[in-house]
């Protein structure tokens, strides 16, 4: 990405609330004629209220979208900062800003430009119509204002970021700074070099310990014992009698019982209903002509039907109609399948469309499923339902008995079966370590943490953990936030400050070469030039090609030093500056409409904020609640 974008972070934030919050679906509001009262207002755009009500559905709205886009991925967290939401206020403002000039400027979309959208859009299908206006909570004369106001709106988007200019010296420029290329040697001061001149003391691993004692803090940790509720725990309750069984299937009988399938062939001489008699008469004589045929070599009528019959949908098949349901055709043919065994060629058959000759190529005859074999299903299905029922219940009863009896989970283990397991090291935050496990959830995790649990060492509610599964806690005990003791970490704290120490030692070192280097212009030591550009990958440490290309080239050769992770410290002489040979001629274009579109952008933020002070924006509010009534 170019220097300009990285040095437009606060536009670019705002450019990205803008293009991935569009007002069509942020606000959620039917309309801008909000008349709220002022103490339900967090801000005031030309006369016009925005309440605390369009702001928390903008912030939902928000949230349920990223929801659905991020899965598993989302964070809500993220959203619920001040500055995420004032992120949003600052979208509503921006969005009545704007409505409010399109009121100024009389821009109205006409009919026919409405219904040329909607004919894109909806390909003339009303119910997608009406189902697009359900979907956001508007009628479609609501669909109607609110797409209106939206391509309003874009008109006067358009049209400022289309006056957006990127001279040609400034994309070549640009462009040019991209291709460029410097020729770089490197000279690499390894850290595990000077870990041998280190001197590690005890001073020094106290000083270490004193500075970051957050690294060596111990969180507060619960030791707490657990009963898990379960569908196992209900199951051993519930039993299905056989006369149960006998007694839904004879009530469902309807559900075990198929009727009769019949697969049909047909071939078909047309004849239409008004034809001439004489065509007709044509017609019957061929379709009897093919008849004796068949009757002769039954086996023919696929070969036949592909042959001879005029019904395009079914020839190239060998005839198949397919599975044969009620009223899928018309009733002499229908008559005549249902009268014919499998196997069996009726006559010729006489409809609306021609000559038929039909044959049915197979028969499944209606069934029932016998009790015994639909015992097994019915049993459990029955099973199924008894246990959703009784969980209900003693789910209730289990968490009452943990409610009356607080002091101990032996109550309710005991009266539901139930093993007390302990569990140990819990803290506030789940523990990757722990997976799924219902002690490591969220809810239980808030349960166990709370006050009510630590300082009284009560049950805990029953808290759902997963499906059908419940969990109460009681703490054991419970160990406060506490900083590991100096001589446990001594060690791990002598190897990081010897590690830290070798890399100074290596800094040292290395800008000491450098300055040789500059004074001298000597190349001695340096590896092998290698080409280190912006638009390729580059061929040593990626904060260290930074460092190359960020450095002053104006008097060659230039040198750097970069502290190069997991390494040591690094010096580079910066010999020679190129551009590239044959410059990538489509990646130059994409540049040009990147710069171009990124100044339209910034165009239409300033005259954005040109009509916020031109609506008078009030302010009332802030994220965390505090009144500014700042203009």
């Amino acid at each position: 990405m170019f220097e300009f974008i990285r040095n437009h972070k606060r536009f670019m934030q705002v450019l990205l609330m803008l293009l991935i919050v569009p007002s069509f679906v942020l606000v959620g509001v039917s309309s801008y004629e909000n008349k709220g009262d002022d103490a339900n207002a967090v801000a005031n755009v030309d006369g016009q209220k925005i309440t605390q009500q369009e702001w928390d559905t903008a912030q939902r709205n928000q949230m349920d979208r990223y929801r659905q886009m991020l899965g598993e991925r989302f964070d809500q967290k993220m959203f619920e900062t001040p500055e995420a939401k004032q992120a949003i206020l600052d979208n509503l403002i921006a969005e009545r800003a704007l409505a409010a000039e399109v009121a100024r400027r009389n821009l109205t979309i006409t009919d026919a430009t409405l219904a040329k959208v909607y004919a894109e859009q909806f390909n003339g299908d009303v119910n997608q119509y009406k189902q697009t206006a359900a979907s956001l909570g508007l009628t479609t004369p609501g669909l109607d204002a609110r797409v209106r106001r939206d391509m309003a709106l874009a008109q006067i988007s358009g049209a400022v970021q289309s006056t957006a200019f990127a001279p040609r010296s400034v994309t070549t420029r640009l462009s040019d700074i991209n291709d460029q290329e410097r020729e770089v040697q490197e000279l690499v001061f390894p850290a595990a070099q000077y870990i041998s001149q280190v001197k590690v003391t005890d001073e020094m691993i106290k000083a270490f310990y004193d500075k970051n004692g957050t690294m060596f803090q111990i969180p507060e940790q619960v030791k707490a014992e657990y009963v898990l509720f379960t569908p196992e725990t209900v199951e051993s309750q519930v039993a299905v009698t056989d006369a149960e069984v006998a007694d839904f299937y004879a009530k469902n009988l309807n559900n075990f019982s198929t009727g009769e399938l019949r697969v049909a062939s047909h071939i078909l001489i047309n004849a239409k209903k008004d034809a001439p008699a004489a065509e007709k008469a044509a017609a019957q004589a061929k379709a009897e002509a093919i008849l004796a045929q068949l009757r002769k070599n039954p086996a023919d009528f696929a070969r036949l039907a592909k042959a001879e019959s005029q019904d395009p949908g079914s020839a190239e098949l060998g005839g198949d109609l397919g599975t044969v349901e009620k009223g899928a055709f018309v009733k002499p043919v229908e008559d005549a399948i249902y009268q014919l065994k499998q196997g069996e060629i009726s006559n010729v058959v006489q409809s609306e469309y021609g000559y038929h000759i039909i044959t049915v190529t197979s028969l499944k005859p209606a069934a029932v499923k016998p009790l015994e074999e639909a015992k097994t299903a019915i049993a459990e299905e029955l099973k199924k339902q008894k246990m959703s029922k009784k969980y209900s219940e003693l789910a209730e009863a289990f968490s009452n008995t943990l409610y009356e009896q607080s002091d101990s989970l032996k109550p309710a283990a005991d009266k539901f079966k139930l093993k007390v397991e302990t569990i140990d090291s819990l803290t506030r935050t789940p523990s990757p370590a722990l997976g799924a496990a219902p002690f490591n959830s969220p809810k239980f995790l808030a349960a166990i943490f709370s006050e009510e649990s630590l300082k009284n060492k009560r049950n805990t509610e029953a808290v759902q953990a997963g499906p059908n599964v419940l969990i109460a806690g009681r703490v054991i005990e419970f160990k406060p936030a506490s900083k590991r003791p100096l001589a446990e970490v001594a060690d791990a704290i002598r190897q990081r400050v010897t590690v830290e120490e070798a890399a100074k030692l290596a800094r040292q070192a290395g800008e000491a070469k450098m300055a040789a280097a500059k004074a001298s212009g000597d190349a001695t030591g340096f590896g092998e030039a290698k080409v280190v550009s912006r638009s390729k990958q580059p061929p040593i440490n990626p904060a260290a090609a930074m460092a190359v290309l960020k450095a002053d080239v104006t008097k060659l050769p230039a040198y750097v030093g970069v502290d190069v992770p997991g390494q040591g410290y690094g010096v580079y002489r910066i010999g020679k500056m190129s551009q590239a040979a044959v410059p990538d001629a489509e990646r130059r274009k994409a540049e040009v409409e990147q710069i171009s579109n990124a100044l339209g952008q910034q165009d239409m933020y300033n005259y954005t904020e040109m009509l916020k002070q031109k609506a008078k924006v009030k302010v009332l509010v802030k994220p965390a609640g505090a009144v500014t009534a700042a203009n």
